[in-house]
């Protein structure tokens, strides 16, 4: 199989991330939390290493199960503090924790947080390659509404990435057998 060109093909797991879930769109709201909360802790780091964390997160999070992230308070902050085996960065885990609140806003305003996605692009699929750039003007403006909501830890960037991963942006390249696939091209 071709791939990307940014796969690490020595990491298998970043290769089955690339060929089973980079780009394929993502409606499920828990699935969509997780990723969001993941692509938070990448600021500053690439992506190799918080999906190399991934299940250690996982556990250090209680699954990502929303309404206990919310509930996090300082000891638990200070516990996952304590713990090697995801990114230690207190103001990203406080950040996963007040997101998560804004989150849940979110889904309350409209029904689900997909459909705030979806409100953006019409529920459309925008095609363009990863090469193209690291930002954008559609991730500029989720950027500035999750900012002005109260989440942090979602600049431009990082929200890109975002949309790549949970395909709302098919970015992968035309080297890649996967170019454009969710399009039917």
């Amino acid at each position: 199989m071709h791939r990307c060109a940014w796969v690490n093909l020595k990491n298998p797991l970043y290769i089955r991330y690339h060929d089973e879930e980079w780009g394929v769109p993502l409606h499920d709201d828990p699935a969509l939390y997780e990723l969001l909360i993941l692509e938070s802790f990448q600021a500053g780091l690439s992506w190799e290493c918080v999906l190399n964390k991934r299940e250690a997160f996982r556990l250090a999070f209680d699954g990502f199960d929303i309404h206990k992230v919310i509930a996090y308070d300082e000891a638990k902050i200070d516990a996952l503090m304590q713990n090697p085996a995801i990114i230690r960065n207190r103001r990203k885990i406080a950040a996963a924790v007040s997101n998560s609140r804004v989150f849940l806003e979110i889904q309350k305003e409209f029904g689900s947080f997909d459909r705030y996605l979806q409100s953006f692009t019409g529920g459309k699929i925008i095609c363009e390659e990863y090469t193209l750039r690291t930002t954008s003007p559609l991730s500029d403006r989720i950027s500035e509404d999750m900012k002005r909501r109260g989440m942090r830890f979602v600049g431009s960037t990082i929200i890109y990435s975002y949309l790549q991963s949970a395909g709302v942006i098919d970015a992968h390249g035309q080297e890649c057998d996967k170019h454009h696939k969710q399009q039917g091209d």
